[in-house]
């Protein structure tokens, strides 16, 4: 499960729907052009708290998947501890592969 959730966070990545990096994150979730975003797991504990206070006064889902190092992987970069998904069908579809994972025991959403 965890191979087709990378998958298609890297489908949306090399489509342009993927936003990496805290600060572009950041910027496009306070203007809702955000349909997910994905927090490693291994974010501080401050990074997490600001990012789920964002997103739940905005009404955006996260989760929680993977660590720095994954995530950074599939961007290309040696490490990133948030993403974002710009696209409801990329969005819609991960949330479900994250949320089957969960079902079978999986990391948390947030």
């Amino acid at each position: 499960m965890r191979n087709k959730i990378y998958s298609m966070l890297g489908l949306a990545n090399k489509a342009g729907k993927l936003l990496k990096g805290s600060d572009m994150c950041e910027r496009a979730i306070k203007t809702s052009k955000v349909d997910l975003v994905v927090l490693s797991t291994d974010a501080s504990e401050g990074t997490a708290k600001k990012f789920k206070d964002m997103c739940s006064y905005r009404d955006i889902e996260i989760r929680f998947f993977g660590d720095r190092y994954s995530l950074g992987k599939i961007t290309g970069k040696e490490e990133r501890v948030v993403v974002a998904v710009c696209d409801k069908g990329f969005a819609s579809t991960i949330i479900d592969l994250m949320d089957q994972s969960l079902i079978n025991g999986g990391e948390t959403n947030g």
